[in-house]
């Protein structure tokens, strides 16, 4: 395990029945770096996220091999609690997902089902994770307003809101930006900079503009193998395979 990294992928496949979706990853993840997975339709990017916060334990017939280690300890581990793992590892899927109630309740939802946070402190909470998901001062006049009313965009925002108030320290993204116009994309790229300062991010990017404009280090993926990982400034100035170079510049995918 390399010092100072926040998650370690040692030799890990994972397969859906007999299917092969990721084959022998290794990587190491820093702390509060955006981390970006990119690659054509059906290369396993998706996969790799989800196996990261165990959103495969979903799958039937899915099984896996190798290790996977957030801060040293084993997440497949029987003894691990998965509601306590996928507290620390939030996740954030590519459609915005708002409940049906108000803005506030949204972002207090989480906290308010695991009883985690005093009633006192709620308020507190939602300014904190509307702040940091670059929303408060959009809507901090009508918190009490339903939370479908919201652009696209904003309603993005809100779910990455309603991620932080679990305090997680890890954010998974897939493809967060696909639904959303180039102003509302490019909130979502400045707010996901900004929040690197306290959180190790994963992403998947909604095309590969996107891992070249917000990721430090990336990775491409390719049926199911990474073939190539490094600072994303080299990889996409000066990819080592000659796959990764076809991918960037449009030769395929």
């Amino acid at each position: 395990m390399s010092q100072g990294s926040k998650i370690v992928i040692d030799d890990f496949s994972f397969s859906y029945d007999s299917s092969l979706a990721l084959r022998n990853i290794n990587l190491d993840i820093r702390p509060k770096e955006i981390f970006a997975a990119f690659g054509p339709a059906r290369s396993g990017k998706t996969t790799f996220l989800k196996s990261v916060n165990r959103l495969t334990d979903l799958i039937f017939g899915a099984s896996h091999t190798g290790t996977i280690l957030l801060d040293g300890m084993d997440i497949y581990d029987p003894k691990v609690d998965l509601t306590h793992l996928r507290r620390r590892i939030g996740m954030v899927f590519d459609l915005p997902t708002p409940l049906p109630m108000s803005i506030f309740d949204n972002v207090v939802y989480g906290p308010r089902l695991s009883k985690m946070i005093p009633k006192k402190r709620l308020a507190e909470v939602v300014e904190k994770a509307l702040t940091s998901a670059v929303l408060w001062d959009e809507v901090k006049d009508r918190l009490h307003t339903s939370a479908l009313r919201l652009s696209g965009g904003q309603q993005q925002r809100l779910c990455i809101a309603r991620t932080l108030a679990l305090e997680p320290e890890v954010l998974l993204l897939d493809e967060p930006c696909s639904g959303l116009d180039p102003i509302s994309t490019a909130s979502i790229e400045e707010t996901l900079i900004q929040l690197k300062q306290h959180y190790t991010i994963l992403l998947v990017p909604h095309n590969v503009q996107q891992a070249s404009r917000v990721a430090d280090r990336a990775a491409f993926f390719l049926n199911g193998e990474m073939v190539e990982v490094g600072p994303t400034y080299q990889i996409f100035a000066k990819p080592e395979d000659k796959r990764t170079e076809d991918y960037i510049t449009g030769r395929f995918g």
